[in-house]
């Protein structure tokens, strides 16, 4: 059962978001990526109890439409699971608008199947092949008879990207992959579906979806920070030339023990320096 205080502060955010009001004095508007949107969620609630003066709007939409919300200067903080592109950091330039990373925690790109899936690992190449379609089939890799169905997120979400980097190699998607707009958007998919593959940030994987191995190896809170897990990467919050007021107070809460805390209970990876603070929930 939800508290009253975050029954609360959702509320705050859907009225915020239906109504496209942005608050005055001491408030935040916080867009971008869904990675990050659950380490927002739950840093803001905890942050806006010791701040109750401080009103903070939260959406999603992808980390380029955040950067986007940036640069337009309709967002103080652009959530990003990417770092910002060259093209966009010009862009901001020709607006007056200095974007600054700000590094809050660290993710693992998790590859996920159906739980009826008996394939446990795959490799990279295994991977690449199967996201271009050249692999369409499980009992190629070990598995069933099936054919192989491709969820991808859009182009859009900085997790693409990041895929891109770490799998894809500039190689293209297979047209035939399904693209979905989000993370929670893949594990229903994925759940309701036996013959899927989709991929996830570490926060996201539950017990309705399957986490494979990579090379052999799990994503983990410890495989993830020491980069034995080939798919690691840093969470950022982007701002507008060095935080300032509000904004800053909230990013050095996210970064703090106790905001690295949530970010550990929210099954994310915790910032190297603050690796000892606990398990994550995986």
């Amino acid at each position: 059962m939800l508290s009253f205080f975050k029954k609360v502060v959702l509320a705050i955010v859907a009225f915020t978001l239906m109504s496209g009001i942005t608050f005055a004095g001491s408030s935040i508007v916080i867009k971008g990526s869904t990675t990050v949107l659950p380490i927002a969620q739950g840093t803001l609630e905890a942050f806006m109890k010791k701040h109750p003066d401080v009103q903070i709007s939260l959406s999603g939409g992808g980390s380029g439409e955040g950067i986007k919300a940036l640069i337009d200067k309709t967002a103080e903080i652009a959530n990003s699971s990417r770092e910002i592109k060259k093209e966009e950091v010009e862009l901001a330039k020709a607006k007056n608008v200095n974007p600054v990373a700000n590094v809050i925690a660290n993710d693992a790109i998790v590859p996920v199947v159906n739980p009826k899936n008996k394939v446990k690992s795959l490799s990279v190449d295994q991977l690449s092949q199967i996201y271009q379609g050249k692999i369409t089939n499980w009992k190629e890799v070990g598995g069933d008879d099936l054919k192989i169905v491709v969820i991808s997120r859009d182009s859009s979400s900085g997790t693409f990207e990041s895929w891109d980097h770490f799998v894809m190699k500039k190689a293209r998607v297979t047209p035939r992959a399904q693209m979905l707009a989000s993370n929670g958007a893949i594990v229903t998919a994925i759940a309701k579906n036996r013959y899927a593959i989709g991929y996830l940030g570490i926060g996201y994987v539950n017990k309705s979806v399957k986490a494979l191995q990579v090379n052999g190896v799990n994503a983990s809170v410890q495989t993830a920070i020491s980069k034995e897990y080939p798919f690691s990467r840093e969470l950022y919050m982007y701002t507008d030339g060095d935080a300032t007021g509000a904004v800053a107070k909230y990013v050095a809460f996210i970064k703090s023990p106790e905001g690295q805390k949530i970010v550990v209970k929210e099954g994310f990876v915790p910032l190297s320096a603050a690796k000892k603070i606990g398990k994550s929930k995986k």
